[in-house]
């Protein structure tokens, strides 16, 4: 069973998504029920491809409970994403040569395991974006029309 629980709106509004990938996040135990809490903002998060890994960076994860976590512990820490190696290489070659950005677009759980959604995307400009929220508008007043 595929519980969504947190979403990156902003990953869809400056980015036109070309790829997702599933991956699996490496993290502490009270991060993983937090996550499950949704107590976590992903709007400004990003993935960068260190040393053969895929690591995600800026994920905000609030502690579940304040009392349990440890004195040292840093909610923007950088998690490590679990990919075949196959897909980090592979990933970190469309980077590459096609100048585009892995961002992620939803955390969920998948029965005992939390997952991530990453898109490979390439960054909209400012005309791609103006003409989004001129459509957004448009069909909310055409729904509102439509109801009256």
């Amino acid at each position: 069973m595929e519980q969504t629980s947190i979403t990156n709106r902003k990953a869809r509004f400056n980015y036109e998504i070309l790829d997702s990938r599933e991956a699996g996040i490496e993290l502490f135990g009270y991060e993983a029920k937090s996550l499950k809490a949704s107590h976590a903002d992903i709007t400004g998060a990003h993935v960068t491809i260190r040393g053969g890994e895929a690591w995600l960076l800026n994920m905000n994860v609030r502690p579940y409970q304040e009392n349990n976590v440890p004195k040292d512990y840093d909610p923007l820490r950088p998690r490590r994403l679990l990919l075949k190696k196959e897909e980090i290489a592979e990933l970190e070659a469309q980077v590459r040569t096609a100048n585009l950005t892995i961002v992620p677009i939803r955390v969920y759980s998948k029965g005992r395991l939390v997952k991530i959604e990453i898109g490979l995307g390439r960054g909209k400009k400012k005309a791609d974006k103006r003409e989004a929220i001129k459509k957004r508008e448009w069909s909310r007043l055409r729904r509102n029309i439509e109801t009256k």
